[in-house]
């Protein structure tokens, strides 16, 4: 919302409001497919049970269950599965498959036909939001496959945008006159009543009621062809006073509609999340065969910067169709004359330094460990400006590019750095900086665009793209959901998700490691803050390059 007052002396205030749908759901249908004929006299009778493991647990628990279709082998149900979808979570799913057989609810009591393992990520990220797996689990048979579709629910993805004018409101201020605002509420589900109240705001707090009206979706999406007016009625005022008319008039002078494109709309129209990391080979990381060296990988754990890699790259690996991730180094003398570079390929091939997955990824890092001598000094600037070049070839909105670096140090050229982030900032990508070790990380906030914009030699960055979390921030459940209406009582300002814009961040991934040394957890928290804004970051990129997703392939 934004809201503009009026000292005039008809007390008319005019503002301007944003509806925005709240965030949706996903659908989840389940196709076996040639399922296992347990049934002598006919065929199986199967139901698809759905479930769910949580971020960082083992623990799987059941979500629900599909109707029971009697005597096929292939079902086509009809009950779904309606999940959240959060991109920043790795949501483990497992569907069971098993032939009803008797009127026990317990499954162990009927015929397992075979199970299927998935992420929720791999079918959205995969064509069109269809894969098929196989089902196992059934020794030495052949169980068949699981067709899983997802569908985006959205009961509507419109923004609507109005402009109101107030009229001869009742005048609550003694010495002055009112200072009106408006808040609007839903009287049901689907936004299609609306009540508006009107208010007279006072800096305590203690806002003074001058009436309220109600109105619908529908009267008001008529604006669009002519005004509306609407009487503001106090219901006290009413019973009282006999001759009371209305405190005021609120007039709807115009209202658009604007429809909004989720980040699964772009992912299923083929945009493609590139993922590049680029790793720190500093001295100051400490001999890699020492246990007290960031890049010490025991026979127990992992190294933190094994870590960190797994916990990002294995939820982004799934929206990337070829699985092949570039992979650098920085601040390491190689062989065979030491000379120091800031972006070499883990896996030394310079023509093409793209690994198979994230194993590949993890594999070349640690087999250049064996080969480079750990140097300095800690300098971003080659690795943003060679993933900058990349993104610079396509910029149509089929691909999507973010870059993770891993350091362990302060970085040592700021000034390069800051003249990377300025040009990256009008490209498709996103940096994410992870800091390891107990190093201070400070003068990593001269990125943080929050306040002031990043500059460099007169260019500002076109968007904000650093942003520096110093501490576990977890993503809070109000931001999960958008509410659909804002009510202004507060006198805050609700700013549209392209305001807010970063694509960088920085966080210390000691913030993130779990106190019970479960590395699971410490990746998934890693992941959940880290990951969190990338699909508003796409999105906001798209936005101002007015760049719509490519339809879906029906075929």
């Amino acid at each position: 919302m934004v809201l503009s007052r009026d000292r005039g002396e008809d007390r008319r205030t005019q503002c301007g409001a944003r509806w925005v749908a709240p965030r949706v759901a996903h659908a989840w249908l389940p196709s076996p497919r040639n399922l296992l004929d347990m049934d002598t006299f006919s065929k199986s009778d199967p139901v698809v049970v759905l479930f769910v493991q949580g971020s960082g647990s083992s623990e799987w628990k059941e979500f629900g269950r599909t109707e029971v279709i009697d005597n096929t082998l292939n079902p086509d149900f009809v009950r779904k599965f309606v999940l959240d979808y959060y991109f920043e979570e790795k949501q483990n799913l497992r569907f069971d498959v098993y032939n009803v057989d008797s009127k026990s609810c317990s499954v162990l009591k009927q015929d397992f036909l075979g199970q299927a393992f998935v992420a929720l990520g791999e079918v959205i990220g995969s064509q069109r939001g269809r894969l098929e797996r196989p089902l196992t689990g059934v020794p030495g048979k052949r169980c068949g496959t699981i067709l899983l579709l997802a569908e985006e629910l959205s009961n509507c993805r419109d923004i609507v945008t109005m402009q109101l004018c107030a009229n001869k409101l009742d005048k609550k201020d003694f010495f002055g006159k009112s200072d009106p605002f408006l808040v609007f509420y839903r009287s049901n589900e689907d936004g299609t009543t609306v009540k508006i109240d009107v208010y007279d705001w006072d800096r305590d707090g203690s806002h003074d009621f001058i009436g309220e009206f109600a109105t619908s979706y529908r009267e008001l999406s008529r604006a669009q062809s002519q005004f509306t007016v609407y009487e503001v009625l106090n219901p006290r005022k009413k019973c009282k006073k006999k001759k009371y008319v209305n405190s005021g008039t609120v007039t709807l002078l115009s209202f658009s509609v604007e429809s909004e494109f989720t980040f699964v709309d772009y992912i299923r129209g083929g945009t493609q999340l590139n993922f590049t990391v680029a790793i720190d080979f500093t001295a100051s990381n400490g001999m890699p065969s020492q246990p007290t060296s960031l890049h010490y990988a025991s026979p127990y754990q992992l190294s933190a910067y094994a870590l960190a890699l797994k916990a990002v790259g294995e939820i982004i690996q799934d929206y990337d169709s070829d699985k092949l991730f570039p992979a650098y180094g920085f601040g390491a003398k190689l062989p065979p004359d030491g000379k120091i570079s800031h972006q070499f390929p883990l896996n030394n091939n310079v023509d093409n330094p793209s690994c198979a997955g994230i194993e590949g990824v993890l594999e070349s890092y640690l087999q250049s460990l064996r080969t480079v001598q750990l140097y300095g000094p800690t300098n971003f600037a080659p690795v943003i400006n060679q993933v900058a070049g990349a993104a610079a070839q396509v910029t149509d909105g089929s691909q999507y590019h973010v870059l993770l670096i891993i350091t362990d140090g302060v970085i040592s050229d700021m000034l390069q750095t800051k003249e990377a982030i300025v040009t990256a900032s009008a490209l498709p990508m996103s940096i994410i900086i992870v800091g390891v070790g107990p190093a201070e990380f400070e003068a990593m906030e001269e990125l943080d665009g929050d306040e002031v914009r990043v500059s460099s030699r007169g260019r500002y960055a076109e968007r904000d793209i650093v942003q520096v979390t110093p501490a576990l921030s977890p993503v809070p459940p109000q931001a999960r959901d958008a509410q659909p209406l804002a009510d202004l009582r507060s006198r805050r300002v609700v700013s549209n998700w392209a305001a807010n814009f970063f694509p960088s961040k920085f966080v210390p991934f000691r913030d993130y490691v779990d106190d019970s040394g479960n590395q699971v957890l410490s990746m998934a928290r890693l992941a959940k803050d880290v990951l969190a804004e990338i699909p508003e970051q796409l999105l906001s990129y798209m936005k101002t390059r007015d760049i719509k997703p490519r339809r879906a392939d029906p075929q």
